[in-house]
């Protein structure tokens, strides 16, 4: 592990508002410590930056000395890119100050906030943007990734929404890069992750979000092909104002599950319809007929009730490891497969996702964005997640399994927020299809020197290798199909709260979500017209994404 000296510390203390922690720091295991609990890594030192001067201070020490850097935003990546070895962590999870101008629709967020907190700022007028369906989510990394929830097929993706974004790129300059500065740059923090700096704020689109009818309904595992089966026929035809997710998961001990389901393995599905209570409950009517429910609780709810429905089921320490497939279709016989592979889980904690795609999302064009698979139809996530103390291997080992398995519907990548670096170069690569080769251009303007480099480094070809330390996760992971093997665990740290509302004064304009566009499909142009799409060619590009 990198190591630095007192002399060098005390020199970045001189100019740096916020904490420093070093590893000889008491509060330095909590302060490393993620979401996901399988991550063990050791940073040199972590700076929890106090505001935008901070990070500057800290980015141009570790060029000075020549550290890699990782960023923290909420802390709540799948793979845990927020902290490497070695490396000096730039934290910002005390940067949590927002303004939300509800005239003007728009909302400017620091990065430290997570999607609940950002949920109950833009609520309290009545309006959100995509996030994540995990309240506990950074904004950061999941909007640099793409984004993806509830609002998607209606509003588009989270970085479809993104107006602007102040960034402290390598080098230690503060840039503002939108539609009219630095484009290039803006165009790249749309969905092409974190490796052209350290954004320290965000500016949002919000849209008016008010009626919404949805919740949990789930099944005998019995019925899970029916079921399954009618939700891809329902979701085919679906409007924009309707997100269809289908899970394969157990049961939770939860008081809302009948006593003789908790504990098995159940199919459930998670509608939301943005629109009225009567047409909400049309349009899932045939859901309910594809099968008798053990469990129906839809019902109307309020935006912040549905962002928070799943909260429960991801308790903080446990172990995770996430891969995902973009899929253009969903065949019978990769239905029969997922249903099996749901069934052969080794731990009831595990969950095989799907998530319809399209609407406003697919309409934008894909060179819009570095976000290539807008033509996929679905989002399959496969999720191992198990207890601490548990052997990673045979999870690990199952969740491979289950994507490698089903390729016969793949759209030819996966989601870039849910790439683990063991999943090789090649993977990162055709996240971004036709994109990738641009991003490398701008990563090469921003950060030629490969600053930002851990996690999934966007680099042009006869660039070196990635010369950071191997993180920790992948040297205790044994090979696919292995049962040994161990990871270190820790608490997780608390976050720092606190923000600010201000209103605005300045005049709206129409949006999808007002109560003016009820026709199925209705959405306005957004920034990008939705004009017609440029043909997907090629799936075989990279990603890169951000640390949150």
């Amino acid at each position: 592990m990198t190591a630095l000296t007192r002399s060098a510390t005390d020199r970045l203390r001189a100019d740096f508002r916020g904490a420093l922690i070093s590893p000889a720091d008491d509060g330095y295991d909590a302060a490393r410590t993620v979401w996901n609990g399988a991550v063990d890594r050791r940073p040199a030192l972590i700076a929890r930056a106090d505001g935008t001067a901070d990070v500057v201070t800290a980015v141009r020490f570790a060029r000075e000395r020549g550290l890699p850097v990782s960023i923290r935003g909420g802390g709540h990546s799948a793979p845990g890119f927020a902290v490497a070895d070695g490396a000096l962590m730039i934290d910002l999870s005390a940067m949590k100050a927002f303004r939300i101008d509800p005239a003007a629709r728009t909302a400017i967020a620091g990065p430290g906030l997570l999607w609940s907190e950002l949920d109950a700022a833009t609520q309290a007028f009545g309006l959100a943007t995509t996030g994540g369906v995990v309240g506990t989510t950074g904004i950061a990394g999941l909007t640099l990734g793409g984004g993806i929830g509830y609002l998607d097929r209606l509003a588009g993706l989270t970085c479809d929404n993104l107006l602007g974004a102040e960034v402290v790129t390598a080098d230690g300059k503060v840039l503002r890069a939108d539609g009219e500065s630095h484009a290039d740059l803006y165009w790249a923090l749309r969905g092409g992750g974190g490796n052209f700096g350290v954004v320290t704020s965000f500016t949002y689109r919000l849209h008016p979000v008010s009626a919404v009818y949805g919740g949990l309904i789930g099944y005998t595992i019995d019925r899970a092909v029916d079921v399954l089966q009618a939700y891809r026929d329902v979701s085919a035809d679906a409007p924009g104002r309707l997100a269809l997710y289908a899970a394969l998961v157990t049961a939770p001990q939860a008081p809302f599950v009948p006593e003789h389901l908790r504990g098995q393995r159940v199919v459930a599905l998670n509608p939301v319809y943005f629109g009225p209570a009567d047409e909400g409950a049309r349009l899932l009517a045939p859901l309910l007929a594809a099968a008798p429910p053990v469990l129906d609780l839809t019902k109307p709810m309020t935006y912040r009730e549905i962002q928070q429905l799943t909260d429960g089921l991801n308790p903080p320490a446990m172990h995770h490891y996430y891969t995902a497939e973009w899929l253009s279709g969903l065949r019978d016989q990769t239905i029969d497969e997922l249903v099996a592979a749901g069934a052969s889980a080794p731990s009831p904690f595990s969950v095989i996702v799907l998530k319809r795609m399209g609407g406003a999302t697919g309409r934008v064009p894909t060179d819009a964005t570095p976000f290539w698979y807008r033509d996929a139809a679905y989002n399959l996530d496969i999720h191992a997640q198990w207890t601490p103390g548990s052997p990673p291997g045979q999870h690990i080992a199952w969740a491979r399994a289950v994507r490698q398995g089903n390729q016969r519907d793949s759209a030819g990548g996966g989601y870039v927020n849910f790439i683990v670096e063991d999943q090789g170069s090649g993977r990162v690569r055709a996240a971004y299809g036709g994109n990738y080769a641009r991003l490398a251009r701008i990563k090469a303007t921003y950060d030629p020197e490969q600053q930002h480099r851990a996690g999934r480094p966007v680099r042009r070809r006869g660039q070196g290798r990635q010369v950071t330390r191997p993180s920790r996760w992948r040297s205790h992971v044994p090979a696919a199909g292995a049962a040994g093997g161990r990871l270190v665990t820790a608490g997780r740290a608390g976050a720092d709260r606190g923000s600010q509302v201000r209103g605005g004064a300045r005049g709206g304009r129409g949006d999808p979500l007002d109560r003016g566009a009820e026709r199925p499909g209705d959405v306005d142009p957004g920034p990008f017209g939705l004009r017609p799409r440029h043909a997907a060619t090629t799936a075989q590009a990279d990603r890169t994404a951000q640390l949150a």
